[in-house]
């Protein structure tokens, strides 16, 4: 029983890692790229002057509570991660250095992919009464697809 069940989930995983999730990643990423009319390419040099134009290692905390040190750490480990360090060794391992080069074509064309979220969750959330903000993945996926099949995907997410 568990190795019929291995093998169903090993073909699915291998369909989905090796063809559909690709696919998806780049058809988004150029169609976010294309929407945004280059997001990721137009606003680089304002995003790294809002990133490093006040950047101090020992500076106050700024209007936010926080450092822009503690920020950036914030920032990066959100969206950076172990997975991706390990990730990357993997891709050298087993594709060689040039796996380098298309891990930063995706990462351009994801930049667009990520801000498309972002712009997605703020427009979303919800403000209660006492101030406590509600948002994410699931408001905008319950936003975009109405009624059931917005149920569904959002739980699904979950």
């Amino acid at each position: 029983m568990e190795e019929a069940l291995l093998g169903i989930v090993t073909t699915i995983n291998n369909y989905l890692s090796n063809y559909i999730l690709i696919i998806l990643l780049l058809g988004m990423g150029i169609w976010f790229t294309v929407r945004t009319k280059a997001i990721q390419f137009r606003c680089f040099g304002e995003g790294w002057r809002r990133v490093f134009g006040d950047f101090s290692l020992r500076g106050g905390n700024q209007g936010g509570g926080m450092t822009s040190f503690q920020a950036l750490s914030t920032a990066i480990a959100a969206q950076v991660g172990t997975g991706n360090i390990v990730g990357a060794c993997g891709a050298i391992i087993v594709g060689g250095p040039g796996a380098i080069f298309w891990m930063w074509i995706i990462a351009l064309l994801g930049m667009a992919t990520n801000y498309a979220e972002a712009v997605m969750a703020q427009k979303t959330r919800v403000v209660d009464e006492d101030g406590t903000v509600h948002g994410g993945p699931v408001y905008y996926i319950t936003t975009a697809f109405k009624g059931g099949l917005g149920k569904f995907l959002a739980g699904f997410f979950a």
